[in-house]
């Protein structure tokens, strides 16, 4: 295939100039250093990636760097005996627009101890609607699952319901075998969330979280993309023996609770790190993102595609709380 002297990637800045970014020309020699180059096909549009771009979170431990946490391409060249030319491949976090160049780029040179090969039962675009967000969801269930969280236990809660992690996490639960309640503000989009898998939909703006220690328990386990108050208050309403997988802190880093749900009904409080877990566990995740756990309503849930010439509006679109779903960025 080949690689081009030069060819389009979205680099962010931070210089005398100030921080900013946009669209560069740029050649291989001139990123982060690895032993497999692809040419990238997709990559998507995360919450982090419009932190990241904007300069409104601190995501960049280096600059300039190539935007974009999630790739997915087909390898053009290959010093590694684990890929060939050819091969589709992808890759989520592992320091991708954190330290080292990410996947809004034509080409991208990656290191091959951190690539996935496409599994078999995913297509590239499939891999990146489902992104770092879909391998969240699934890393949480996993971890649920492997403490004890069974389909028959009860309803699994959803919050942050119509963002990226929270629509493939209901969507993959109802794949799982579970009954799904989703909590949002965005009481427009309830026949939405219904169509991918809720079963019951709550507006986050009726919810009452009760101020004691405890209260009748409500849902079986929950994966909480909010923190703050709303993970406080969950902890006070999951069923005995229950797990809340925690992903998010949109509403906040703080955790006003008491230990008494851990210690009266042995629920379980579970961190999940997508970005920085070992590579065999990766490889399990997204070996059941493409069978059992297979999202059934992607095209559903991918609402938007873009190109890398049209990512700022999207990026100021997510930071304000519009739209739903996932963007995929359509880059080759």
């Amino acid at each position: 295939m080949g690689i081009p002297t030069s060819f389009r990637a979205y680099r962010i800045f931070d210089d005398e100039d100030g921080y900013r970014a946009g669209i560069v020309e740029q050649a291989i020699d001139e990123q982060s250093d690895g032993d497999v180059v692809i040419q990238v096909r997709y990559s998507s549009i995360n919450y982090k990636d419009a932190l990241a771009a904007t300069g409104k979170g601190k995501i960049l431990r280096k600059f300039p760097l190539n935007g974009g946490i999630d790739v997915a391409g087909v390898v053009v060249e290959s010093s590694s005996n684990k890929f060939a030319e050819g091969d589709e491949v992808l890759m989520t976090g592992c320091g991708l627009s954190e330290t080292r160049d990410g996947g809004y780029s034509e080409y991208l040179r990656l290191p091959s101890e951190w690539l996935i090969p496409l599994p078999s039962g995913l297509s590239l675009r499939e891999s990146m609607v489902l992104g770092t967000a879909g391998f969240t969801a699934a890393l949480s269930l996993y971890r649920m699952e492997a403490n004890g969280q069974q389909p028959d236990m009860g309803p699994i809660c959803v919050t942050g319901a119509t963002g990226g992690v929270g629509s493939l996490a209901i969507d993959l639960l109802h794949q799982a075998g579970y009954q799904v309640t989703a909590i949002s503000g965005k009481v427009d989009e309830f026949d939405w969330l219904h169509k991918i898998g809720a079963d019951q939909c709550i507006s986050r703006h009726e919810l009452y979280w009760p101020e004691s220690p405890m209260a009748s328990a409500m849902f079986a386990g929950a994966i909480d993309n909010v923190g703050g108050d709303t993970l406080a208050g969950l902890t006070r309403v999951i069923k005995p023996w229950g797990s809340i997988a925690s992903c998010g802190l949109a509403g906040g880093i703080g955790l006003r609770t008491t230990v008494m749900p851990f210690i009266i009904r042995g629920i379980s409080l579970l961190g999940i790190n997508s970005s920085g877990c070992r590579y065999t566990l990766r490889e399990e995740i997204w070996q059941r993102l493409a069978g059992l756990w297979k999202p059934a309503h992607l095209d559903k849930i991918a609402t938007d595609a873009v190109r890398m010439d049209k990512l700022e509006g999207v990026f100021e679109r997510l930071l304000d709380g519009g739209g739903y779903g996932r963007v995929v960025v359509e880059v080759a």
